[in-house]
């Protein structure tokens, strides 16, 4: 059987520097991902963007569960968990439905392109 006590251990006592690296690391990549979706790429590049992201996600959700593990229940555990899980499922939806992230992108980019030349203007809102 497999003994995970030095992962552990190991997961607790760098704790710090695992969370400096994998932080950027999941943010950058699933923007990555996200842009290029966004831009059309290649099916292939987005599938290899999606998997390094997917990986520095999971690396993550694994991180904060191993603190579950020894019961600590802290608000950092929780929204480091959520970061994880929120770019694992981004990275997913980006592999599995491209077309709709596009779309949505698309959208966003419209509303963006809008309030810009409505800013530009001089316009107020009140």
């Amino acid at each position: 059987m497999l003994d995970s006590s030095p992962l552990l251990e190991f997961s607790h006592t760098h704790c710090v520097a695992i969370c400096a690296f994998l932080v950027p690391a999941n943010l950058l990549s699933t923007l990555q991902t996200i842009v290029y979706v966004g831009l059309k790429r290649p099916v292939g590049q987005i599938w290899q963007a999606v998997g390094l992201a997917s990986l520095f996600a999971l690396l993550m959700v694994l991180h904060v569960l191993t603190w579950f593990v020894v019961g600590v229940v802290m608000l950092p555990t929780f929204v480091l968990l959520v970061l994880g899980s929120v770019c694992l499922s981004t990275n997913l939806w980006a592999a599995l439905h491209p077309q709709s992230m596009r779309r949505l992108l698309h959208y966003l980019g419209c509303k963006l392109k809008a309030l810009w030349a409505f800013t530009a203007s001089g316009a107020t809102l009140s």
